[in-house]
């Protein structure tokens, strides 16, 4: 429509108002000139996040291109996002809770309180089979621990967890299912005497431990399923930087899009300003 009222222009000297009369169009819009900006580069660098945080969602591409210093606000990212295509990777589907519910644990109020345990399983390339033992921090989120091997008995466990207390002090409680490993006579000793209390999930409600149940997803689609394991070294190795990376990286929305690092680091900041013991144990890093 432009260009016919630039050609009546042309073609018959008449104004721009009486062109735009004969073509019937609005002046305004005859003269609007788009503003919009060139979002290549943005593209671009939202792509790249994409591939390499593979189950990233447009949330947390958008918590990281604000760390890196671009100003754009979550619809534009989310509609970028959506442009590329990258919002069709398959979701986990939600669970439906339902039924009876169990007593209502004490509410989690410091570091180091309550941890959660449970296993996830994964295999080498050549098919053969492993067990990774994964502990977490249910009130900053932190991953304490990802012990990865062929096999691991209550006493191995009770070996992992003895090691992160000497690190980082006993917690109050640790919240795990009912595996053979976790009802063991090992680890049961152990947590008699240190004083730490096994809370144990109702059989066949994985839901009642659903801190390290959200956990493991997390681990599955972000480091298990996008990594190829050639040994138990190798599967060491990249399960371990991968660790790092959530504790030190990755972004978590429950914690107001903090990492686990930097929610431990600004808890104890709040605590040494009250002058106040940070945690009876050994203050773990």
């Amino acid at each position: 429509m432009r260009e016919r009222v630039v050609n009546l222009e042309e073609a018959y000297w008449v104004s721009e108002r009486r062109a735009c009369q004969v073509i019937r169009i609005c002046r305004s819009s005859h003269r609007y000139r788009s503003h919009r900006r060139d979002d290549r580069a943005l593209r671009l660098r939202i792509r790249e996040i994409a591939e390499t945080r593979v189950r990233y969602g447009y949330r947390r591409v958008q918590v990281l291109l604000r760390r890196e210093g671009w100003r754009i606000n979550h619809k534009r990212t989310y509609r970028i996002y959506c442009q590329e295509g990258l919002n069709l990777r398959r979701k986990r589907p939600r669970r439906h809770v339902s039924g009876s519910r169990r007593m209502v644990r004490p509410e989690v109020e410091r570091p180091n309180s309550c941890w959660s345990m449970d296993f996830v399983v994964d295999g080498l390339f050549n098919g053969r089979r492993f067990r990774a033992l994964t502990i977490v921090d249910n009130y900053s989120r932190e991953c304490l621990a990802i012990e990865a091997g062929q096999s691991m008995t209550g006493a191995e466990v009770a070996a992992v967890i003895e090691r992160l207390v000497k690190q980082r002090g006993a917690p109050e409680r640790i919240q795990c299912d009912n595996g053979s490993e976790f009802i063991s006579r090992a680890l049961d000793k152990w947590a008699y005497e240190n004083g730490v209390m096994m809370d144990f999930s109702r059989p066949g409600e994985p839901m009642d431990n659903a801190m390290i149940e959200s956990f493991n997803g997390s681990f599955l689609d972000e480091c298990l399923n996008v990594n190829w394991f050639l040994s138990m070294e190798d599967a060491r190795e990249k399960i371990e930087k991968w660790r790092r990376d959530y504790n030190e990286f990755r972004p978590h929305s429950s914690l107001g899009d903090l990492t686990p690092r930097q929610f431990v680091d600004k808890y104890k900041s709040s605590i040494r300003s009250q002058k106040t013991p940070f945690l009876a144990g050994p203050v773990f890093g």
